[in-house]
């Protein structure tokens, strides 16, 4: 289930990157911005702009994969790693500055999520409930634990 989660986010990561890298590009050649039939047709003439449709698509679904079976506090933390891969490229693609406050917060981002996983894992292991599944996600009350029950096949109520 670990290597699960990995993949997971790395690819759900990847997908975000390329939605944000290839916006900025498709930005980058759709200046000036003007409602034209012109203008449209440099935009989608542009692969930049499929790139980021793929990229949101593939987000999308990556997203609804690991939502399946993650606990949905640390799952939407590690969601934003992509803040960290889009500024890294950011300045690798485009030379923008990384400065102190962004380092900081890039820390802040992944000792967040540290602190999310390891009080779910803790918490997985101390409430395990009939079912087998970990409890609710802390300060989310119960949510986590009835979402993890509602993706799974009930069975048919007779009454």
């Amino acid at each position: 289930m670990k290597r699960f989660y990995i993949i997971g986010f790395l690819v759900l990561m990847a997908f975000d990157t390329l939605a944000q890298i290839s916006f900025k590009q498709a930005g980058n050649t759709a200046l000036p911005l003007e409602f034209s039939s012109a203008w449209l047709l440099r935009v989608f003439g542009q692969p930049w702009i499929y790139g980021a449709f793929v990229g949101y698509i593939g987000a999308f679904f990556s997203w609804m994969t690991l939502l399946r079976r993650a606990p949905i506090g640390p799952a939407f933390a590690a969601s934003h790693l992509e803040i960290l891969s889009v500024m890294a490229l950011s300045h690798w693609l485009f030379q923008e500055s990384i400065g102190a406050p962004q380092i900081v917060g890039g820390l802040f981002i992944v000792a967040g999520i540290a602190c999310l996983a390891v009080s779910e894992t803790r918490e997985a292991g101390a409430d395990d409930d009939a079912a087998g599944h970990a409890g609710g996600n802390p300060g989310a009350g119960s949510a986590s634990a009835g979402a993890a029950h509602l993706t799974e096949p009930q069975p048919p109520h007779h009454g």
